[in-house]
């Protein structure tokens, strides 16, 4: 079964930068959107920001003008640019990748990768 495989979570300072990367574990056939979630302890998984195949983007209020999402169509990759990061934003960081068969939506998950801001 494909798999989505994140990288780039970490430990940073408030204030900083981290990047984040997801790319399927094999060869698989075009996604569709694909987007970050994140969820804190405690919290309901929630959605960071997504991406259609044709560049159009959307995001949480909480992470606009601070993060960027970008995709590859080519490899079926994503990416999360997170700026000016808030230690609210600490959380694990999944990569989600939608494929449309007629009417049935498949949904690809990563395992996660941990986000952690320092005050």
């Amino acid at each position: 079964q494909v798999q989505l495989v994140e990288s780039g979570g970490g430990l940073v300072q408030a204030g900083g930068s981290l990047r984040l990367s997801c790319a399927p574990s094999r060869s698989i056939f075009n996604l569709n959107a694909m987007g970050w979630y994140r969820q804190a302890p405690g919290k309901q998984r929630e959605l960071v920001a997504v991406i259609s195949r044709g560049g159009s983007t959307n995001y949480a209020d909480s992470v606009k003008g601070r993060f960027s999402i970008s995709r590859d169509n080519a490899k079926n990759t994503v990416s999360l640019q997170m700026n000016s990061l808030k230690p609210e934003d600490t959380a694990v960081y999944y990569c989600n990748g939608k494929r449309q068969i007629l009417s049935t939506t498949y949904d690809y998950w990563g395992q996660g990768t941990q986000v952690t801001v320092s005050s």
